[in-house]
């Protein structure tokens, strides 16, 4: 694996029964990059991601993540990751604090840092005063704002964000768009994976078009531009073409008869 490489996958294959969901994928992101992948729902992102920390486990090829075999040593990468999943499940029987508490423990931080960075991550996102309530209480985007803290609370050298901001309120999300590129300016990558393609386009130094399985697109807005044979798109444009999803008027047609 490459010294500037954060992630490599090579010849990736991961079947459910008979559902291919991931089909001889390759796929390198630079340390220091945010790279978006997006897809159709069913487009295997959500797996991808998820053999990136060995939450599932690939059939065939190799995962490399920050120079590890994800399949040898899944403890070493976890340790240097931070993972939003689509659908976080926190124990919604602990309070905010509680939670991040616990999470900070996991990881072994030491008491004064996860105390203070845990204040900072509450303030900087409008939770103060509201950690000690219990989650089960919280609204969906506070839920998704203590999910989110969980991820950075370490200072992971990775991140896997699956729909990051849903629910998030224009501040917020903001905020973790801006942070985001504070990390990368630290040497920290992000992978990010959204249906809203304008976040993509506006935060992501390339994208990955997922399609049936297979990376369709792969490169920076320029270059993606250039394989849509659309110039002036935007990405939403683009991705509808690539994927032959461009249907949109017929559709919209016959639904209003």
């Amino acid at each position: 694996m490459s010294e500037i490489s954060a992630v490599e996958l090579q010849k990736v294959v991961k079947r459910y029964n008979e559902i291919l969901a991931v089909d001889q994928v390759d796929l390198t992101i630079k340390k220091g990059e945010i790279f978006g992948l997006l897809g159709p729902n069913g487009s295997g992102k959500s797996t991808t991601l998820k053999m990136l920390i060995g939450l599932v486990l690939q059939d065939s090829g190799s995962v490399n993540v920050l120079g590890v075999d994800v399949q040898k040593d899944p403890v070493a990468v976890k340790q240097q990751v931070g993972y939003v999943p689509e659908s976080p499940r926190l124990y919604e029987f602990l309070t905010g604090i509680e939670y991040l508490d616990f999470i900070g423990d996991i990881y072994g931080m030491q008491a004064e840092e996860k105390k203070s960075r845990i204040s900072e991550y509450l303030k900087a996102l409008q939770l103060e005063g509201r950690e000690g309530d219990m989650i089960n209480g919280y609204s969906d985007g506070m839920k998704q704002k203590i999910a989110l803290i969980s991820a950075f609370l370490h200072k992971p050298r990775l991140l896997i964000l699956d729909e990051p901001l849903s629910a998030l309120d224009p501040r917020s999300a903001r905020i973790v768009k801006d942070f985001l590129h504070q990390l990368k300016n630290q040497g920290v990558t992000t992978i990010m994976s959204t249906h809203v393609l304008e976040i993509a386009q506006a935060v992501c130094d390339r994208i990955g078009i997922m399609y049936k399985g297979k990376i369709l697109a792969l490169g920076n807005m320029k270059e993606l531009r250039e394989m849509a044979k659309l110039p002036d798109s935007g990405l939403e444009d683009i991705f509808l073409k690539l994927t032959g999803t461009d249907d949109i008027k017929a559709v919209v047609e016959e639904l209003a008869k």
